[in-house]
């Protein structure tokens, strides 16, 4: 939520209308289990927690912020001839229906970038223009420089407690100026320790900045997109977004301003756009509450009558004792606010070979300070390192939550195609704790066996070209050996294993003779090397080939001498032969 702090305004009969009719088209046009009731808001039973198995779904990405509640005009814009990114109409309208060049774009671009990377999402950019809407007007009206980035910080309130949550600063004050508490950043308002995994270079440019639109907007996307949900679909789309603010009003809000995005908008020049000026908060920086309820007036007491003159006074009676005030119990702390560390539960070494599942998973064990198993706790892990290993599913960040052991067991991680170490990180969230790492080896693809598929001897005559091409299979524990690297070598001996300077030889791109290759086995584990041609000297040649883990064959080659044929003598000689005798 921006640090705008704006009066709030009462929303009137018109901004409800909206609400109600864009939430309750949204019930009608995707999905039977998402109903209205009569004042627009929608039921979300069925949705899950923000903080209740671990999947990850409590990791809200705002920590649970505020956000402008400002609904969407009446008036809708001119409905799109299509709701593909490309055909936005560029029809004028008031700046509220309007959403800033620069802000339009890097929401295009981010539906683009998912598009293919996440097929199976299918999200929309104007769901992105909705949570950018919701989460700070728009940049605060497109107030941002020609690369996307804010003119200024756009900052959420201190996550302190006091009306929000207790986040404690997770980054050092790098993002948000803040080494005491988190605050909610940038146009998308991430909080500092959800976009230490999941900030985008959304420009190019090699940074990973919440403040940057195209950052924050592809972050935002693959955010809502972690979890395989489909934005086609209600339940997925309902789920995404309460998994980014857990609010029920979050969600309708969200909802009226995604029907109204799509029925049309227009491109409007950075820094016109309008602030909303109505938050969650009521612009207090606690959440809004309802006004209370007037006292009734107190009855005035009936003045007493005077006493008989010459009377005395009735004695009046002793005062009650008050009764003792209970005294308030201290809170119980939370499983969280228990831990006093991370220890390794038993987690073997991390080798796999490129392309292959580890067989072991990571498994930490959250303890007090003790020594004792904390259970309910979320630990996230997050793959650190220039590696394109990933959890199971394709993602580097995982959250579980630790079991009655205080135990929580990691997914298993996938090896990419980079080979060498990188680190698993396991943290504790919402707490300030050292990091445990776990060190992960990804080793070359290996064969330790290769075979030909011939028994065919090579065999050429000097000065032409072999006839068939070597081929060979490459297994390792006769399992086969896919995309192994492997050298092609014609070599001078069995003991000098030095590049020949004669003999047969392969060809370059450019047809020169090249007598060593780098060559790679192909999905069977099949190597068929390129075709072999013969020079001149005829003789037995060897090819030796190798693979990374040590395979090797040797394959002998014959180059026999071109025929040469005895001359036929002509008649005219024959004749001058027989004369001259």
């Amino acid at each position: 939520m921006s640090a705008h702090f704006g009066t709030r305004l009462r929303k009137g009969a018109v901004n409800t209308t909206v609400a109600a009719l864009a939430v309750a088209a949204l019930a009608a046009s995707q999905a039977p289990d998402v109903t209205a009731d009569g004042h627009g808001r929608q039921t979300a039973a069925d949705t899950p927690s923000a903080a209740d198995d671990g999947s990850g779904i409590g990791d809200s990405a705002t920590g649970n912020s505020p956000y402008y509640t400002d609904l969407p005009p009446l008036n809708s814009p001119l409905p799109a001839p299509s709701e593909s990114s490309s055909t936005t109409p560029a029809a004028t309208g008031t700046t509220e229906a309007g959403i800033p060049a620069t802000v339009l774009d890097a929401y295009k671009k981010a539906e683009a970038e998912l598009a293919q990377s996440k097929p199976g999402c299918n999200l929309p950019w104007q769901l992105l223009a909705a949570i950018g809407k919701v989460e700070s007007g728009q940049a605060r009206g497109g107030n941002v420089t020609a690369d996307g980035t804010t003119v200024s910080p756009i900052l959420g309130p201190v996550l302190n407690g006091v009306g929000f949550a207790n986040i404690s600063d997770t980054d050092n004050g790098a993002y948000d100026g803040d080494s005491t508490y988190d605050r909610a950043v940038g146009p998308m308002q991430f909080i500092p320790s959800t976009w230490a995994w999941a900030g985008r270079d959304g420009n190019a440019d090699g940074k990973k900045d919440p403040n940057n639109i195209y950052d924050a907007a592809l972050a935002a996307g693959h955010y809502l997109c972690r979890y395989d949900w489909d934005m086609s679909a209600t339940s997925g789309m309902r789920s995404a977004i309460l998994s980014y603010n857990n609010s029920t009003d979050y969600l309708n809000t969200v909802l009226s301003w995604l029907e109204y995005y799509r029925k049309g908008t227009h491109e409007i020049p950075n820094g016109t756009g309008t602030v909303p000026d109505n938050r969650s908060d009521d612009g207090t920086g606690y959440p809004t509450t309802s006004p209370s309820t007037p006292s009734t007036p107190s009855t005035p007491s009936t003045p007493s009558t005077p006493d008989t003159p010459g009377k005395p006074s009735t004695p009046g009676k002793p005062t009650t004792p008050s009764t003792p005030s209970t005294p308030t119990p201290t809170p119980t702390p939370t499983p969280t606010e228990t831990v006093g560390h991370l220890e390794d539960a038993g987690t073997a070494s991390l080798t796999a070979t490129a392309g292959d599942a580890f067989a072991e998973r990571i498994s930490t064990r959250a303890e007090t300070a003790a020594g004792k198993a904390v259970a309910k706790v979320r630990i996230r892990f997050t793959v650190v390192g220039d590696t394109d290993a990933t959890f199971t599913g394709g993602e580097s960040v995982a959250t579980i939550v630790t079991d009655a052991k205080g135990v929580a067991l990691a997914p298993a991680l996938q090896a990419g195609e980079k080979t060498g170490g990188f680190t698993v990180r396991a943290t504790v969230l919402g707490r300030t704790l050292s990091a445990l790492d776990y060190k992960a080896t990804v080793t070359a693809r290996a064969a330790d066996t290769l075979t030909r598929t011939s028994s065919t001897a090579p065999t050429c005559t000097a000065g032409g070209k072999f006839a068939d091409r070597v081929e060979v299979k490459a297994t390792y524990k006769g399992a086969v050996a896919d995309k192994v690297a492997a050298t092609a070598t014609l070599i001078k001996s069995a003991d000098d294993t030095t590049t020949n300077d004669k003999g047969p030889y392969f060809k370059d791109a450019a047809g020169n003779p090249v007598r060593s290759l780098d060559l790679q086995t192909d999905a069977n584990g099949l190597l068929t090397l390129p075709e072999l041609y013969a020079d001149d000297t005829a003789g037995t040649y060897l090819l030796r080939i190798t693979t990374t883990g040590g395979a090797t064959l040797t394959v002998e080659l014959t180059v026999t001498a071109a025929e040469t044929s005895t001359p036929t003598p002509t008649p005219s000689e024959s004749e001058s032969t027989t004369t001259g005798s």
